[in-house]
């Protein structure tokens, strides 16, 4: 049975993804920055027929936490299969514009989309490396895009509020082709996968559902070895070939 390790899987893309794996007959790890609703998310998926899910306290921005995460999970398991770093946050409260955003935001968004992903994906490199095919997603968006955000015909062109959001992303994209290539002689897939606008909490409930975000990310998770590595998928913007620009 395959093994994979989702950040902030307790809820929203992160739990449906989780759902989708478990039905492919993967056994998969819940990160939860709090147990309790990590337990209470495992909890519901076993109600729905889907018993190998289990859950693992996890804050990708304590180094502790982390550690203790990938101690907790070695001793049950010598291999890991999939990691996918879904765990973000959009800045705290608004605003999010380049000026009016405090220093604190940006630190935070940092530390949480880039600093975290970096602190989770080398402590658990070692389990991925014992695997056959090892895939790493980075759940990222397409506002974390470059050259579509300096578009002014980009529907995002004009959502100041993005600036801290956006900034974390873009950089967590540069982290994954640099990730991408150090990797590039090896079994590793890495990719940036942006699930779409969807409807959680995050983003207000506004979107599109949650099944088809999650369906975009687990689609990359389980590429084969001749599957692409070191890209940036959006699907909902690019429904043909999914590639987008930096």
């Amino acid at each position: 049975m395959k093994k994979a390790f989702i950040t902030g899987a307790n809820k929203g893309i992160g739990f449906e993804t989780a759902r989708q794996l478990l039905q492919k007959g993967f056994y998969v790890y819940i990160g939860s920055r709090d147990l309790k609703k990590g337990v209470s998310a495992v909890e519901k998926l076993k109600s729905e027929g889907l018993p190998h899910a289990e859950a693992v306290q996890l804050d990708v921005t304590d180094e502790k936490s982390v550690t203790m995460a990938r101690e907790g999970i070695g001793e049950k398991t010598n291999v890991l299969d999939v990691l996918i770093n879904n765990a973000g946050i959009n800045g705290g409260q608004p605003p999010y514009s380049a000026l009016d955003a405090t220093s604190e935001q940006f630190i935070a968004a940092f530390d949480t989309n880039v600093v975290g992903v970096a602190r989770v994906t080398k402590a658990f490199i070692d389990l991925l490396r014992k695997s056959n095919e090892p895939r790493i997603v980075n759940v990222s968006t397409s506002v974390g895009s470059l050259s579509l955000q300096s578009d002014p015909g980009w529907p995002a062109y004009n959502y100041a509020k993005y600036a801290v959001y956006g900034a974390s992303k873009a950089a967590l994209n540069m982290y994954t082709v640099h990730l991408a290539y150090e990797l590039r002689d090896t079994c590793f897939k890495v990719n940036a996968v942006c699930p779409g606008y969807t409807s959680t909490d995050f983003t207000f409930n506004n979107g599109g559902p949650v099944d088809t975000a999650a369906s975009r990310i687990v689609k990359y998770a389980l590429i084969d070895q001749n599957g692409p590595t070191g890209k940036f998928f959006s699907e909902e913007t690019n429904p043909e070939t999914g590639v987008v620009p930096w």
